[in-house]
C-alpha cells in the first residue's frame, strides 16, 4: 500500500488556526498532547478544509492509481462518512457506515468507486459520534499502487547570515527524515552564501559553503549538487520556511506516482500576520507578478473548494512556481538559474523550462510579511526582473512602448508616494539593464550595486519608532471622490503651490504600504512596521520629483531606441548564462 495524504491537527510551530485543519459542530475539542479529536454525542468533525480534504481530482489526473481507500484510527461508537464534492454537482455519498470500538482500533473504508461519479473534485472526511467519548486519531489516504520508481529528492535551501532560522528548518528536516521511510531517498543540501550557518553535515544532512552569488547562485549550486550526486528531482525551498513535514510526504508521493515525468510541485505562501489568508497559490507572470487566489480566507469551505476546483488545471502562460517551495524533475532542466542574484530567477526557471507545474492543498510555506522586506535595493532587483523576462523570451515579448510602461508604472508609484530614494534605485535598475547582459556576469555578485544602494537609501529603511515623527495633521479631505482626482490630476499635489501647507500628514500602516490611496493627499507620509516599533518618514519634494521624472523621461528614449539590439543581445547570451557549464566556472 502507498499513503498518498495523511490528516494533519494543529502543530504549535506551524499554525494553529484550527478552521484550517478541521471544522467542529457540537461538543468537542482537540487534544494537541496526543494529536486527537475528542467528541461528545452529536458531535460533528468535518476535514473540509486547506489542509485535509483531499484533491482526488488533482491525484487522478496526475498520477497513476486506480484503487482509493481511507484509513484510520477511532474510538467509540461514531459514523464515518467520505463524501465526495464534484464541481457544479450535487455531492455524492462515497461510504457511510457506523463504527463501534471499545478501544482505539484501526479502520478501512473502500472509496475506489470514486471514479463512478465523477474523477473531478474533492473527499472530505466527516465523523459524526453517535455516544459521548468518541475519539478520532487521525487517519490517511492510500492507494494499493506502488510506484514504478521511487525518486531520489534533493532538498536544496540556501542561507545568507540567518543562522536562527536555518537551523530551526534543518533541524526539523533531520528528525522527520530520520523517522519516516523516505530517508534513504531525500537529502537536504544547505548551501550556505555566508558562510556562517555552523550546521554539521550527517546522514541526511550536507551543508555547502558557497560565494555569495545570491539566491540564483545559492539555488544553482545546490542543482549542480543534485546532479552529480545522481538525484531525480530537487525540491528549491527557503532557509525560513515555516510548514509541515507533511509537506514533503505530500510532494514526495505525488512525484512518485505523476504520469507525466516533467511533472513539478509548486508550493503556496501564507503570510505569517494572517494565518488564514492565502498570498499565493502559484502566480501568473504577465508584465507584472500576478498571485493567485490572493486574500483568500482558508477558513472558510466554499474558498478553499473553489481554489482547488479551480486550480486543478494550471496551464496559464507565464505561470510558475516561487522558490520558497518549487520541487521538479532534474532531467527536464534545460536551464539554469540566470543570474540575477534574486527576485526573479524563480519566474525565469519556471518559464525557460518545460515543466507541468502542479499546486496542491496543504503544500504549504509560512513566510513572513513580503510587504516589511520591501527597500530600495528589493524594489531595483524586483524592476530588472521584471523588463529582462519580456525580453528573454519570444513567448513573453511586448512592444518597445509596453516593455518600457513596466519600468514607468514602478517609477510612477515610487514618486506618487514620495519614495524618491527607491526611484532612483528603480532608475538605476532601468540604466543597468541597458547595459546589455555583460553587467549581469560583470555584477553577478551584486556587491558594488548593493553598496550604491545601501548609500542611497538613508531615509526609506526603518527606524526605531522614538526617531520617527508620527505627529497626524488632516486638513485635506482626501476621502472623497473629488479629492482623490484632484490628486491624481496634479501628481498626487506635486503641481499644487505651497502644498506643504495645506495637505495632511498621515500616518500608514504597513498593509497599506503599497496602496496608493493612503498616500492620496498627503505631503508628509509615515510608515509603520508590523510591529509598530519601527517606521520611517517620506516627505513631498518638487524639486525630486521633477528631476526623476525627467531623468526617467531621457533614459526611457535611450531604452526604447536601443530595445531591438538589447533583446538581441539578452536572446544570445541567454543559453550560455543559464548553462551548468556557467555555473560551475562562476561557482568556483
Amino acid at each position: 500500500m502507498t499513503v498518498l495524504q495523511n490528516i494533519i491537527f494543529p502543530d504549535s510551530r506551524v499554525c494553529t488556526e484550527y478552521a484550517l485543519y478541521y471544522h467542529m459542530k457540537g461538543i468537542g475539542g482537540y487534544s494537541s498532547s496526543d494529536k486527537s479529536l475528542h467528541l461528545n454525542k452529536g458531535a460533528t468533525a468535518l476535514f473540509d478544509t486547506y489542509f485535509n480534504l483531499f484533491s482526488v481530482g488533482k491525484w487522478s489526473a496526475a498520477t497513476r492509481f486506480q484503487s482509493l481507500y481511507f484509513a484510520g484510527e477511532g474510538k467509540g461508537r461514531f459514523e464515518l462518512r467520505l463524501l465526495h464534492a464534484i464541481p457544479d454537482k450535487s455531492w455524492e455519498m462515497l461510504y457511510c457506515d457506523v463504527h463501534t470500538y471499545a478501544e482505539r482500533t484501526a479502520f478501512r473504508a473502500d472509496l475506489s468507486h470514486f471514479a463512478d461519479n465523477a474523477t473531478q473534485g474533492v473527499i472530505v472526511v466527516e465523523i459524526n459520534a453517535l455516544d459521548d467519548e468518541c475519539a478520532f486519531y487521525g487517519g490517511y489516504f492510500e492507494t494499493d499502487q506502488v510506484p514504478r520508481d521511487w525518486p531520489r529528492l534533493a532538498i536544496s535551501i540556501t542561507t545568507f547570515k540567518r543562522e536562527e532560522a536555518v537551523r530551526r528548518t534543518v533541524s526539523r528536516l533531520d528528525q522527520f527524515l530520520s523517522d519516516t521511510k523516505l530517508g534513504d531517498r531525500v537529502h537536504t543540501f544547505v548551501v550556505d552564501n555566508g558562510r556562517s550557518a555552523e550546521i554539521e553535515s550527517n546522514n541526511h544532512v550536507t551543508l555547502i559553503e558557497n560565494q555569495n552569488l545570491g539566491g540564483a547562485g545559492g539555488f544553482a549550486r545546490g542543482l549542480l549538487e543534485a546532479q552529480a550526486r545522481d538525484f531525480t528531482h530537487c525540491l528549491f525551498m527557503d532557509d525560513d520556511a515555516s510548514f509541515h513535514m507533511e509537506n514533503i510526504y505530500r510532494t514526495y508521493i505525488f512525484l512518485a506516482l505523476a504520469t507525466e515525468s516533467r511533472t513539478a510541485v509548486a508550493g503556496a505562501m501564507i503570510n505569517n500576520s494572517h494565518k488564514w489568508r492565502m498570498w499565493e497559490n502559484g502566480a501568473i507572470f504577465d508584465r507584472f507578478c500576478h498571485p493567485q487566489f490572493i486574500g483568500t480566507d482558508l477558513r472558510l469551505r466554499d474558498e478553499v473548494f473553489r481554489i482547488e476546483f479551480e486550480s486543478a488545471s494550471n496551464n496559464a502562460k507565464g505561470f510558475y512556481g516561487g522558490w520558497w517551495y518549487f520541487a521538479f524533475p532534474l532531467e527536464h532542466v534545460e536551464h539554469f538559474p540566470y543570474p540575477f542574484f534574486v527576485r526573479g530567477d524563480d519566474i525565469s526557471f519556471s518559464i525557460a523550462n518545460d515543466f507541468r507545474i502542479h499546486t496542491l492543498n496543504g503544500i504549504t510555506s509560512f513566510q513572513d510579511d513580503f510587504t516589511e522586506k520591501e527597500s530600495p535595493l528589493t524594489l531595483y532587483l524586483d524592476l530588472r526582473g521584471h523588463l529582462l523576462h519580456h525580453m528573454l523570451f519570444e513567448k513573453m515579448e511586448l512592444s518597445p512602448i509596453k516593455t518600457i510602461g513596466i519600468a514607468w508604472r514602478f517609477i510612477w508609484r515610487s514618486l506618487m508616494r514620495f519614495h524618491y530614494e527607491t526611484a532612483e534605485a528603480q532608475l538605476l535598475s532601468l540604466q543597468d539593464v541597458i547595459q546589455g547582459p555583460s553587467f549581469f556576469t560583470e555584477n553577478i555578485d551584486m556587491g558594488e550595486r548593493r553598496q550604491i544602494i545601501k548609500e542611497l537609501a538613508q531615509n526609506e529603511i526603518w527606524h526605531p519608532i522614538a526617531e520617527i515623527d508620527t505627529t497626524k495633521r488632516l486638513v485635506f479631505p482626501a476621502r472623497f471622490k473629488l479629492s482623490r482626482l484632484l490628486m491624481l490630476l496634479t501628481f498626487n499635489g506635486h503641481l499644487l503651490p505651497f502644498s506643504s501647507r495645506w495637505l495632511n500628514h498621515v500616518v500608514v500602516p504597513i498593509h497599506k504600504r503599497g496602496v496608493m490611496r493612503a498616500a492620496y493627499g498627503a505631503t508628509q507620509i509615515t510608515y509603520l512596521n508590523l510591529g509598530r516599533d519601527k517606521g520611517y518618514t517620506v516627505i513631498q519634494s518638487k524639486r525630486r520629483f521633477f528631476g526623476l521624472l525627467s531623468r526617467f523621461l531621457s533614459t526611457a528614449f535611450r531604452f526604447v531606441r536601443s530595445y531591438p539590439t538589447l533583446k538581441q543581445a539578452y536572446r544570445e547570451a541567454y543559453p550560455e548564462m543559464t548553462s551548468e557549464s556557467y555555473w560551475k566556472d562562476v561557482s568556483g
